[in-house]
């Protein structure tokens, strides 16, 4: 008696999907970050230092200077991508492997939510407003944080939804 693997339903094929892109995606970015560490070192050093922002008095205070300081920022950054990149790709591989979905979908959602975490809270709010980042022409990030998040959003929503379960007979 041969057994057939557990077919694909849509919505599993759609998280699997959106997991998988968001995997690839924070990989490519990890990597760039670990292979050309300056590029964003800088980023994060001017939105820190908040050097390119309007200088308001009221908020300068707010700035961190110390490149010590900025590049352990860095680095933390750099190694919470590279752990939402390795769940993510956990979760991908489990969706594709289509044997346990609550395991695939469970895993997906720690590696979405840390996305959402990373760009949501890390660089839209804390970037984006503490360190006024809004404000610099130069040093930017928010639109580009923007689309992860709202993508790690709708994909997390995906992996959330309830699967149907098939009727027995």
């Amino acid at each position: 008696m041969t057994t057939n693997p557990p077919r694909h339903t849509g919505l599993g094929l759609a998280a699997g999907v959106l997991t998988g892109i968001l995997a690839l995606y924070i990989t490519l970015v990890a990597l760039g970050n670990i292979t050309d560490f300056g590029t964003n070192q800088q980023f994060v050093r001017h939105v820190l230092a908040m050097d390119t922002t309007f200088g308001d008095d009221d908020l300068m205070w707010r700035a961190v200077t110390s490149t010590g300081l900025q590049d352990t920022a860095y680095v933390l950054i750099i190694v919470w991508e590279t752990v939402a990149a390795l769940v993510l790709i956990w979760g991908t591989w489990l969706w594709a492997r289509r044997g346990d979905d609550d395991l695939a979908r469970r895993v997906s959602t720690y590696g979405l939510l840390m996305l959402v975490l990373l760009f949501g809270a890390g660089f839209i709010a804390i970037g984006g407003e503490w360190f006024a980042m809004w404000q610099s022409k130069t040093w930017n990030g928010l639109d580009a944080a923007t689309r992860v998040f709202l993508l790690s959003g709708v994909a997390l929503i995906v992996n959330q939804l309830p699967a149907r379960r098939e009727a027995t007979t």
